[in-house]
């Protein structure tokens, strides 16, 4: 199946990073070069931009949509960005665009496992190597298993489901998506499973826990931002409330200065604001594009930049 990417927000990011022409930009999650084929198209004599990705599929993609233009692209996690840039020999960079969660090509390709419309093999591994969907469904104890659902799914149903997924393999291992999701929708009450998506969040949880989303998620926004220039600029679409919330609260943190206590005559702490929040809001899609882009809908845009002299 052919990798399309339809690069969501894709005008208020290429405004976000306010690109230069001369400019070195990284995309964290180059995915199909959507977003980065404008970015590089953007670029001249003396830019460049970096594409990473941990899918090898990803990456051969985008090496050749982007083989016309100024830019290269490294198989590699964005929270290892900065070994990346080391071995290019750059030292810091004008704009990072991280767009996380899933690509639409991996959930359209069967295989991969990633969705519950499709039967296929239990997988969801972006880097295809690694713990598996299987793994975690297979052998992680119900504890487990409730956590990951509550805190990475916010599933309400959560140790119905896990309890479920225990007794299930006890006769037999859970194989593959159609399984889990038959599963998923007998565990909830009868009620719940006229909805839309009762697995929905089963496999979000499921998903996050197999590609450790967040651990990488807080490691990559530190390593973007220590890689800004002053005055250089970091873009994150999210697309679900737990990765927004993460972003949102370590913006809030780089953007927040002194940490003396209110009732102190002056600061003593002598800290400065690390940055400086271009989107004071989330950005979200306009009309047009929502109907235009499903996978927009749940898009949120959130842009920093950093300060000149930070502390």
């Amino acid at each position: 199946m052919e990798f399309q990417h339809v690069p969501v927000l894709l005008e208020e990011v290429l405004e976000g990073l306010d690109i230069r022409p001369d400019g070195i930009y990284v995309d964290g999650t180059v995915g199909g070069a959507g977003h980065s084929r404008q970015i590089a198209s953007r670029l001249t004599e003396g830019g460049m931009l970096i594409g990473l990705d941990r899918d090898p599929y990803a990456v051969q993609t985008a090496s050749e949509r982007l083989a016309d233009l100024p830019a290269r692209v490294v198989h590699c996690n964005y929270s290892e960005m900065r070994e990346a840039l080391d071995s290019l020999g750059i030292g810091s960079v004008d704009g990072v665009l991280l767009d996380l969660g899933v690509s639409s090509h991996q959930l359209d390709e069967a295989e991969r496992g990633f969705s519950y419309h499709q039967d296929a093999p239990l997988d969801m591994r972006m880097s295809q190597e690694g713990l598996s969907a299987r793994d975690v469904v297979n052998t992680w104890e119900e504890g487990e298993l409730i956590r990951i659902l509550r805190d990475y799914g916010e599933e309400k149903f959560a140790p119905r489901i896990a309890s479920a997924i225990v007794r299930a393999r006890e006769n037999a291992p859970v194989e593959t998506t159609a399984q889990l999701a038959e599963i998923v929708r007998e565990a909830v009450p009868q009620k719940f499973r006229r909805e839309k998506n009762p697995c929905k969040k089963t496999f979000q949880a499921i998903r996050i826990a197999v590609n450790d989303e967040f651990g990488h998620l807080h490691l990559g926004l530190q390593a973007a931002f220590d890689a800004l220039k002053p005055g250089g600029r970091l873009a994150v679409i999210t697309f679900h409330s737990l990765e927004d919330r993460i972003v949102k609260q370590q913006f809030a943190a780089w953007c927040s200065g002194c940490t003396c206590p209110p009732d102190f005559p002056q600061c003593v702490c002598g800290k400065k604001p690390k940055g400086r929040l271009v989107t004071r809001k989330p950005i979200t899609a306009a009309p047009e594009e929502l109907a235009e882009n499903r996978r927009s809908h749940s898009a949120k845009l959130r842009v920093i930049e950093r300060s000149e002299a930070d502390g």
